[in-house]
């Protein structure tokens, strides 16, 4: 059933549709057979907050992005393949309800519907989905192990690794990308190479690091070609020296220092200042016609924001953030009320 309505116009018609309202910043999600199941809104847990995302259910990948204008546009999207995808279902926990695991080797988060019949719905038709697909392909489950589930940031206020560093503007927060744990900068110093989720090296705690790091452990990541070392937090401190060094002797070498001995040199001209008398009625440049600036929070007008930052080493830092890792963590359109999902017929 499923194979003929990967070639039926309404199916064509819907797949179109999902297309255009990612635009040209999407990939492509024409595929040959491929049927879009369902789709609907979810509430993805991100790294700073709890996030609306649109969700699309195709028979072999699901597809997520940030909710742009309702049903009409979005961004950031992301395809998971469903032969990797596992889900494991969550116990409520206070106002979060109804929620389960999407665990993939590229990506996992939780997610959460709006009842526990949303919740029953999109899980059962997605294992479906899972498990036709992989009956199809002829796989067992899972081609690589599940990425972790990043801890969001509200949940750790001081370093899950050395238990002391309190995290502020100048103390940001940093996700070990192997273990998901939210930890300080002198507990992540070192970078591993895991494929599935980079093709660079990316940011993992010292424990993670130790644990890879270890001959045997190394020795089978090597085989199964799950990473490989990349320099280490010294190595990298030591590197970071010499470029400052280097840098500082650049500095010497194109500004000569005054000798003590050396004559000061004259100050300019002092130039004669012109009064209101000399300047012809309407001058711009009397001082009489020079109005004081505006002060705006005198006038009740303060168009500061509450988000300060404070600049540390040439770059910006939120203040209220105190967080460095990127994810699709923007501020986008909010749903105005509660749409059940929609799920159409395969059979």
């Amino acid at each position: 059933m499923v194979d003929r309505l990967a070639n039926s116009e309404a199916n064509h018609r819907r797949i179109m549709m999902v297309e255009n309202a990612f635009g040209s910043a999407g990939q492509s999600l024409q595929a040959s057979n491929r049927v879009l199941v369902g789709e609907g809104v979810l509430t993805k847990i991100c790294r700073k907050a709890p996030k609306p995302r649109q969700f699309f259910l195709f028979n072999d990948v699901l597809v997520y992005g940030n909710i742009v204008l309702e049903k009409k546009k979005y961004n950031k999207q992301h395809i998971l393949a469903l032969a990797d995808v596992q889900l494991e279902s969550l116990d409520d926990d206070g106002e979060l309800m109804y929620g389960w695991q999407v665990i993939s080797p590229e990506k996992s988060f939780a997610v959460y519907a709006a009842t526990a019949t949303e919740k029953l719905e999109w899980m059962a038709h997605i294992q479906k989905c899972i498990t036709d697909l992989r009956k199809k392909s002829g796989i067992d489950g899972p081609s690589a192990e599940g990425a972790a589930v990043w801890v969001p940031d509200n949940n750790a206020p001081i370093c899950m690794v050395c238990q002391k560093t309190k995290f502020s503007a100048i103390n940001r927060r940093h996700h070990c990308r192997k273990c998901g744990t939210v930890v300080c900068g002198a507990c992540s110093k070192n970078k591993w190479l895991l494929p599935k989720i980079s093709n660079k090296p990316v940011r993992i705690c010292n424990k993670c690091f130790i644990s890879l790091a270890n001959p045997a452990t190394s020795s089978m990541a090597s085989d199964k070609g799950e990473g490989e070392a990349t320099e280490s937090g010294a190595a990298a401190d030591k590197e970071t020296a010499e470029n400052v060094g280097a840098a500082a002797e650049e500095d010497a070498a194109a500004e000569p220092r005054i000798s003590v001995l050396d004559p000061l040199p004259e100050p300019p001209p002092q130039c004669d200042l012109l009064s209101d008398e000399d300047l012809p009625p309407g001058d711009p440049s009397r001082l009489s016609q020079i109005q004081p600036p505006t002060d705006a929070k005198a006038n009740g007008d303060d168009s500061s924001s509450d988000e300060e930052s404070v600049s540390i080493a040439g770059s910006t830092v939120e203040a209220k953030g105190g967080s460095s890792d990127e994810e699709e963590d923007d501020d986008d359109e909010k749903p105005d009320a509660h749409a059940e999902p929609t799920f159409y017929p395969t059979s």
